[in-house]
């Protein structure tokens, strides 16, 4: 049987059963190894404990371990173990999928378990990166930290471009608050500059800001161009960008004229400055910096894991 056809059938059985929230993922995975090492068809009953009120092998580390088999990290869910009436029922239910398809021959546990894998990726990238606002860290650390997480998702989802866009609208909506009384554009970050006609990501006077997690000869040509036209170019990349496009730059034999700032900097020092350098102003900015984000990110864009939440540690979050 085909990928495709699987792919239907499974997608149907789990949208029907309501299989989509972590909980109910981590019994499929666990339940799919299950059946690999017993094979099919499969008696749910043996998939019972001793005392009958849980799953056997149902726990955050058995799902975390099958989880790194496919180079996923990140955690689906802390309380993995709990075993409720609600997964044994999922359980049961799942187990019968498996065994009709094995019935009719078309039970492929390899694909299978991939294709909840790819659910499983689903889901975490629809989960919002936090802000972990810790009055006991920097606020570069902090940024770099959120940085940090759509670094890790990106490479757990090979083609996305998550730090790029989370960079633009964080810029984007730092310049909304910094200068309210302009109009600042905002552009999904899939909009190349050429197709909107745009000279840089945003266009505040004569300063072209150019925002860029990955900085190559490209963007140096787009930063030439700025200035051949009378602007004044800004970069705005990661830490390990910044050095790169200072090296370009300098190559192209424009080090002097190109303003190249990194990330972290750039926010947070706005941060102090619009907070006065008081921690309330601090924490009140970073709450309007990142509903502002959100608001654009839900106007911009279509993944949902881009959004922001903000986490205080003294808050129980």
């Amino acid at each position: 049987m085909s990928v495709k056809k699987l792919t239907i059938l499974l997608e149907a059985f789990a949208q029907e059963k309501r299989m989509t929230g972590k909980g109910s993922l981590g019994v499929a995975l666990v339940v799919t190894r299950h059946a690999k090492r017993l094979g099919l068809p499969l008696d749910p009953d043996r998939l019972l404990t001793k005392g009958r009120g849980q799953i056997a092998g149902l726990g955050k580390d058995s799902v975390q371990s099958i989880l790194k088999d496919h180079g996923i990290t990140r955690v689906l869910a802390e309380e993995a173990g709990r075993t409720s009436r609600g997964s044994i029922r999922m359980m049961r239910e799942y187990v019968g999928f498996l065994n009709d398809l094995h019935g009719k021959g078309l039970a492929n546990l390899d694909a299978i378990e991939k294709l909840w894998i790819a659910r499983v990726r689903g889901f975490l990238a629809s989960k919002p990166l936090t802000l972990r606002l810790d009055p006991s860290r920097s606020l570069r650390a902090v940024v770099r930290d959120l940085i940090g997480q759509a670094e890790k998702r990106q490479r757990e989802n090979p083609g996305a471009t998550l730090v790029g866009t989370l960079l633009q609208h964080l810029v984007g909506a730092k310049l909304s608050i910094l200068l309210p009384e302009v109009q600042i554009e905002h552009f999904g970050a899939s909009v190349a500059d050429a197709v909107s006609g745009r000279p840089a990501d945003f266009l505040i006077q004569d300063i072209a800001i150019h925002v860029s997690s990955a900085p190559g000869e490209a963007l140096i040509r787009k930063c030439i161009q700025n200035i051949e036209t009378g602007l004044r170019p800004l970069i705005v990349t990661t830490q390990k960008g910044l050095s790169v496009a200072e090296a370009l730059a300098e190559i192209q034999g424009v080090d002097g004229r190109i303003d190249i700032f990194e990330a972290e900097q750039f926010i947070a020092g706005n941060v102090y400055e619009l907070g006065r350098f008081e921690r309330a102003g601090r924490d009140a900015t970073v709450e309007q910096l990142v509903d502002k984000y959100n608001l654009i990110v839900t106007s911009s864009e279509t993944d949902p894991g881009l959004r922001i939440v903000v986490g205080h540690p003294s808050r129980g979050r």
